[in-house]
């Protein structure tokens, strides 16, 4: 491949990415238009590399694609939440499990670290810094649990989830309590005990589904 189309789909890769945080953060809802020219404009980029973030867009299921209406946000229904994180509570607590069972210190620091740094962006109330580091923990957990078919799989389905998961913050009850499971999943990998890893942490996610679920319900989605 040559530099030129290295560059090009490093590019498209990039727009996709901050497309995709738009998406899962809600600054582009369910049924919003994305207008190449305008993407092209924010971002400072041409519309070849806007068009083939698109597409990539298409294939995550986060947009569709019409001759008619250009590209839009696709809806998030209450049913493919519940579907979503119904795989998602079991993909995450064999990873939590696995996790336990082979943690070494330096994963358990590392992890230790984006705790602490998750509950100061909890303290100063910044849901789009917490929800990035709240990432970053499910995922650390997930590629750290020694299963490369496991973490694809994660992958694939957490891009269409994502933002049920932002969703989920939005709720300040359901916020504090998930606060209080990531402490206590922490204490179960302190511990390094497997069974509690798993339990509370396939907990964790099914009530996360749960309030997405019921967001989406209220809203009338």
């Amino acid at each position: 491949m040559s530099e030129a189309m290295i560059s090009a789909q490093a590019s498209a890769e990039w727009v996709a990415e901050r497309l995709r945080d738009m998406i899962v953060k809600g600054d582009l809802p369910p049924g919003a238009r994305i207008v190449e020219r305008r993407i092209s404009a924010d971002l400072n980029v041409s519309r070849t590399p806007v068009r083939e973030a698109l597409k990539l867009l298409r294939a995550d299921g986060l947009i569709e694609i019409s001759m008619h209406r250009g590209a839009q946000v696709t809806r998030y229904t209450e049913k493919e939440a519940e579907d979503l994180f119904d795989l998602i509570s079991v993909i995450e607590g064999l990873a939590a499990e696995r996790l336990a069972r082979r943690l070494t210190g330096q994963t358990l620091r590392r992890l230790e670290r984006l705790h602490a740094r998750m509950l100061d962006e909890y303290a100063a109330g910044d849901a789009s810094a917490y929800f990035d580091m709240n990432t970053e923990i499910h995922d650390t957990i997930v590629d750290e649990a020694g299963n490369p078919v496991l973490a694809e799989s994660h992958r694939r389905v957490m891009v269409r989830a994502r933002r049920g998961r932002f969703m989920a913050i939005l709720d300040a009850d359901r916020w504090r309590q998930a606060v209080e499971e990531h402490e206590a999943v922490m204490a179960a990998f302190r511990a390094r005990d497997v069974q509690s890893a798993g339990e509370i942490w396939r907990t964790h996610l099914r009530r996360t589904g749960e309030t997405v679920a019921h967001v989406l319900r209220e809203a009338g989605n």
